[in-house]
């Protein structure tokens, strides 16, 4: 059996993994890359994943960094199944067709720029057209539902607990009349957060591959989060300014309708603020939501069996139109927008930061993890200035990072999570991470579990067999040195940022702090120089 690491290998977005098994070839999520101007030229080269060789997929859930790039695979010659469950279907149709839209208009908008120029038209990565055509490809499949796609391979879904039908995956391999369990553990929910189930636990397996996205740090409990946010709103309130949320249009903006619906039960969120939901995604989104009770935690069903609806508030207001999102900007006085993209990259997010980033008494309260090279991810680790629609911004607004809401489990929970497990005799592959986080997960594996965890390597092909996994590099030619160009310059800005952020405190501990920064930045400085001298 082999395994190729086409994304989320030493990275959190672009998640996709190529198996051969049981004389198959298939893939595990199809999800897009996501980032800066390097990282995302990776969804343009998708003859590396030849796509007509694939035989089918297996989507763990809805999120675009799982599942962005079906569109772009179908529009290259995929012709086979995908499988997910019934909930990813119905969120997967709305969400490529949104994503596709955000590729024509940006291919839209780069063109008239570029004809101006007198050069060529930006096509699309895909269109509208490329997703209508993935969803007759689409077969649903429930929870617990065991299914053979092949011969000598059977699946079974179980409960992620991450958003809304997100789901791990168990596949039982036989080859040669060996049989074998791998495992994908999708995103790991975060156990009690509102909504979703808790993460289901497994017992066994012989290959383990763990996502790792929290693997270095663990998460405020869910008081403190509700209390960061009741500041963030009483901060900008009081001043008359506007609570700026950029928010995953799936999850992340239901938990986020949920949280204030407690809060204004507890008189933390003033009646005369209004909350508006600026994202057509979002507004879909959460209808499905609502169709879907089944898959809701105990404490939901409660709510709703008594008439009590937490995707629900009085001051609640959708604006589904362009039109309706740009009137938001011309509400006086305090409000609350939870906008996408989450990550601040896309969508009308930018215009709400665009126009509320420099103000003194505005937050921008971020509930999500974001990416390196991200407009959110420069945000949060200090810009004085982002670029948005190529203008400089000056952040003046207060900043909330209240990572308690996040829909992935902490470092704890990841290792709860894999305690349960009845052997600690499998092969452990630690995924969707970025490389420094993972690096401390699998010191705290070690030391807990005494396993060594494996991290893979973008483009890295493992062979396995039970008992034992050999590691080799899918292209020889990268293996020396092994350069991913898109994680460097993501980790050079995040330096430099963070550099300038301190530039200035020098005395005592800030002394101390802004030498032992220096000295990471010149290793980063290092690592350039010696790629520029072999080209």
């Amino acid at each position: 059996m082999k395994v190729k690491c086409m994304g989320a290998a030493r990275t959190v977005t672009g998640s996709c993994y190529i198996l051969e098994a049981a004389g198959r070839r298939f893939a595990i999520d199809c999800g897009m890359h996501q980032g800066n101007a390097e990282i995302e030229k990776r969804n343009w080269d998708v003859d590396i994943y030849d796509p007509h060789g694939i035989e089918f997929m297996l989507m763990t859930h809805a999120h675009m960094d799982h599942s962005g790039l079906l569109p772009r695979l179908v529009q290259k010659g995929f012709r086979g199944k995908v499988y997910m469950t019934p909930p990813t279907s119905d969120l997967l149709k709305i969400m490529l067709l949104d994503s596709a839209h955000i590729q024509e208009m940006e291919a839209q908008w780069k063109s008239r720029k570029r004809l101006r120029l007198g050069d060529a038209d930006t096509i699309p990565l895909y269109t509208q057209k490329d997703a209508m055509e993935t969803f007759p490809l689409f077969s649903a499949v429930t929870y617990g539902e065991a299914f053979s796609p092949a011969p000598g391979l059977t699946v079974t879904f179980r409960d992620a607990g991450h958003i809304l039908g997100a789901a791990m995956v168990e596949l039982a391999v036989l080859e040669d009349g060996a049989p074998s369990r791998v495992v994908f553990s999708g995103d790991i929910g975060r156990p009690a957060q509102l909504l979703i189930r808790d993460p289901t636990t497994i017992e066994e397996a012989d290959f383990l591959f763990m996502e790792s996205t929290y693997g270095n740090r663990n998460h405020k409990d869910e008081a403190d989060s509700q209390n960061e946010l009741a500041e963030a709103i009483a901060y900008s309130y009081a001043r008359g300014e506007k609570v700026i949320i950029p928010a995953f249009a799936v999850g992340r903006t239901q938990e986020m309708i949920y949280s204030l619906h407690l809060l204004a039960k507890g008189g933390r969120l003033p009646a005369d603020m209004p909350v508006f939901v600026d994202s057509p995604l979002a507004i879909r989104a959460t209808e499905i939501f609502r169709r879907y009770r089944d898959y809701m935690d105990a404490e939901t069903k409660q709510l709703l069996a008594n008439d009590e609806d937490p995707l629900n508030l009085s001051q609640l207001r959708y604006t589904p139109s362009t039109q309706e999102s740009m009137e938001i900007n011309n509400v006086a006085g305090p409000a609350v927008v939870i906008s996408a993209s989450g990550m601040a990259d896309a969508g009308r997010i930018k215009h709400h930061l665009r126009h509320n980033l420099w103000r003194e008494g505005a937050s921008i309260v971020f509930v999500g993890f974001q990416a390196q090279g991200t407009t959110g991810r420069k945000i949060v680790d200090g810009a004085k200035k982002v670029r948005i629609f190529n203008e400089e911004v000056a952040v003046r607004a207060k900043i909330f990072t209240i990572n308690g809401f996040s829909a992935h489990a902490g470092q704890s929970q990841l290792l709860d999570w894999l305690g349960r497990f009845k052997t600690m005799e499998m092969r452990l592959f630690l995924i969707h991470g970025e490389y420094t986080a993972q690096q401390e997960l699998a010191g705290l594996i070690r030391s807990r579990f005494g396993i060594d965890a494996a991290i893979p390597d973008y483009l890295e092909e493992m062979t396995l067999a039970p008992g034992r996994e050999l590691a080799s590099v899918a292209y020889p030619e990268k293996a020396t040195p092994r350069i991913d160009w898109g994680f460097l310059i993501a980790e050079m800005e995040t330096r430099l940022a963070q550099f300038q952020n301190r530039r200035g405190k020098v005395e005592g501990k800030a002394w101390v702090e802004q030498t032992e920064l220096r000295d990471r930045l010149l290793e980063v400085s290092r690592s350039l120089a010696g790629i520029i001298s072999e080209i």
